[in-house]
């Protein structure tokens, strides 16, 4: 039996056209891929050119508190929220206690880093996350931490600090636990500054709001179990 043949004229580059006889069922394959490879280069140009513009961001760096942060407060991010929105309401709380300083701190490194894309809390307020990053920048430069620096690194730190205090180490020790690549200022005289820390007010407010809209998504989660 005679298979019929599938013929398609096909362009050159000298701007004639050259025919294509090719027995059925092998033509109508042939034509497809010809095609297919005739749209690759503009699709490889739109790709590159929405990456270019920025329209695939990389992802913000990821965070988590030490294990010893969330012994007997179940939620971690509930209760970094409500311990540093009291602590940064009420500074003067810090004044004189580095370990407490550091463990705030430590946990609003967490906030900023976890809270904005975190997907329990998709209603939080559009402005949260520049106050965060607002925040951020402040505390980081009261105790000379790069600006580009991921937030782990900060937060393991701040924590063993303040562990090796709470448990009567000399400071020499707990100014060891700060490295100078993440505390610039050394670590001796970051814990001076954990002592006595500035004012800091965009960190009290990124606190404040990030308390209420923990707050706010407790009062819903409990009304919808209602």
């Amino acid at each position: 039996m005679t298979q019929p043949s599938f013929s398609r004229q096909l362009p050159r580059r000298d701007g004639k056209v050259m025919l294509l006889a090719i027995r059925w069922p092998f033509g109508r394959a042939i034509w497809g891929i010809f095609h297919m490879f005739r749209a690759l280069p503009p699709l490889a140009a739109a790709l590159l050119s929405l990456g270019a513009c920025g329209v695939l961001p990389p992802p913000p760096p990821s965070a988590q508190l030490p294990y010893d942060a969330t012994v007997g407060a179940g939620d971690p991010i509930r209760a970094a929220a409500a311990t540093t929105s009291y602590s940064f309401s009420h500074q003067e709380t810090l004044a004189g206690q580095p370990a407490a300083a550091a463990r705030a701190l430590a946990q609003m490194e967490f906030l900023a880093a976890d809270l904005p894309t975190n997907p329990r809390f998709p209603n939080m307020p559009p402005e949260l996350p520049s106050q965060l990053a607002e925040a951020r920048a402040e505390w980081r430069q009261a105790l000379g931490v790069p600006r580009d620096l991921p937030p782990q690194p900060v937060i393991d730190s701040l924590y063993a600090a303040a562990r090796a205090l709470n448990a009567g180490q000399p400071a020499a020790n707990a100014a060891a636990t700060l490295p100078a690549n993440v505390f610039t200022q050394g670590g001796e005289a970051t814990l001076t500054r954990l002592a006595a820390l500035p004012p800091l007010p965009q960190t009290g407010v990124a606190a404040t709001t990030s308390a209420e809209v923990l707050r706010r998504s407790m009062d819903g989660d409990r009304r919808g179990r209602l």
